[in-house]
């Protein structure tokens, strides 16, 4: 495990940003530069891709450019992180920074069978101490959430809009990268529609009743995790007390986000109805555009009436669609979704069936209070083999008119940022 290699090669690199377009080469005889921005091994990130199993090129031209490309990238990313420490609405806490330092070390240290050889390793890296590994930690976790939420501002603003990329640019890149293409695993693609059963009035207002009595509580004072636990209808997060982590507008439901983004850190709202019951929010820590929170979800009890009106619904559906009607539901698109990430219900429904058509009725999570019904199409269903381009065509495209669109934004930085390499 290579925590970092030693400094063996440096750049000298400086940024200065200055009034209108100003060239390097247009720079006047002895004009001073305001300040060294930073100082950054070359040496040391090729060292580092081939410790993660990358081989640079063995000849010295391949070499050279590698050296480009690397010089190339920290440029970019210095013009990035200076864009972002000008804009006063992005903030990283310590305690952001200092939670990522913590999983990285977590992570790195289990793969040290003792303390000794982890030492060993950290001074092998350069490192004279782990103190002061966290601190390179640190200062690069920093570095990179500025970097992305910059990027994400900019493109919630409309102003990092992606850029099509063109079929000769889409296929060059698929050359380039192929070759780090892992097998294209067994996948299905079809197309369902689900019904889930909705709780009746006098389950719903039950289930409110509740929740508004746990308002009261948690504002007098009660402890929210443990109350988060008790009763929190959410099973993926009730036994973290209901934590939700750090996220962003669009990871929520709207009615969940509308109220959890207008509150402050400490503060508990009041019940607020989603599609999925009644929630209860407690924001703990916020900065632009994110929010950190827990919630309590207290979900309506399903009855055994209203789920068998669900199964009949579905099984009504299903027979209009084998008699060729349309449903007004647009039915949702799962395309080469890989056979081991299907759920267990869904894996027992379709089994090893490759043929094309709709399939009986799929019950998804009996006994649970999140039982629904699946009407499902199988569209095709591929075995394990050799990735193609138009496997994977969509995702280039998706990717290359991100890449483009921050190249874009690079290029514009660089006409108004003066920049100086010294090897």
């Amino acid at each position: 495990m290579t925590l970092r290699p030693g400094l063996r090669s440096m750049a000298l690199l400086l940024l200065a940003t200055v009034p209108g377009v100003i060239r390097a080469q247009g720079r006047a005889p002895g004009q001073i530069v305001d300040r060294i921005v930073a100082v950054m091994g070359v040496e040391e990130q090729l060292a580092l891709m081939q410790s993660e199993g990358q081989q640079p090129p063995s000849d010295s031209a391949g070499r050279a450019a590698l050296r480009r490309q690397i010089l190339t990238q920290m440029v970019e990313e210095e013009l990035l992180v200076q864009q972002a420490q000008r804009d006063t609405t992005l903030k990283v806490t310590d305690r952001e920074v200092q939670d990522q330092v913590e999983q990285t070390v977590q992570n790195v240290r289990k793969q040290f069978t003792s303390g000794a050889e982890f030492q060993s390793q950290l001074r092998a890296a350069g490192f004279g101490s782990e103190e002061e590994w966290r601190r390179w930690l640190a200062d690069n976790q920093r570095r990179s959430i500025l970097r992305d939420r910059l990027l994400d501002e900019l493109r919630q603003k409309g102003k990092l809009r992606p850029i099509p990329p063109s079929e000769s640019q889409m296929r060059t890149f698929w050359e380039q990268n192929r070759s780090q293409q892992s097998k294209r695993p067994a996948s299905v693609s079809f197309r369902q529609i689900v019904i889930a059963p909705k709780p009746d009035s006098a389950a719903k207002a039950r289930a409110r009743q509740l929740a508004e009595s746990l308002v009261v509580v948690l504002r007098g004072g009660a402890d929210f995790a443990d109350v988060a636990r008790r009763f929190s209808s959410d099973s993926a997060s009730r036994e973290a007390g209901g934590e939700l982590g750090w996220f962003r507008r669009g990871r929520m439901v709207k009615e969940f986000e509308d109220v959890a983004f207008r509150m402050r850190p400490g503060e508990i709202s009041g019940v607020v109805e989603t599609e999925f019951g009644y929630h209860i929010i407690q924001v703990e820590r916020v900065q632009p555009a994110e929010v950190e929170a827990r919630h309590v979800l207290v979900a309506p009890v399903i009855s055994v009436a209203q789920l068998a009106l669900a199964r009949r619904l579905a099984d009504s559906v299903h027979d209009a669609l084998a008699g060729g009607d349309h449903d007004p539901n647009e039915p949702k698109l799962a395309d080469a979704l890989p056979v081991s990430q299907l759920p267990p219900d869904y894996l027992k429904a379709i089994g090893n069936d490759s043929v094309p058509g709709l399939k009986p009725v799929i019950a998804v999570a009996e006994g649970t209070g999140r039982a629904r019904f699946v009407v499902l199409e199988l569209i095709r269903r591929l075995p394990e083999g050799e990735v193609a381009f138009e496997d994977v065509k969509d995702r280039i495209r998706d990717a290359l008119s991100q890449r483009l669109a921050e190249q874009h934004y690079l290029d514009l930085l660089r006409r108004t940022t003066y920049v100086d390499i010294r090897l």
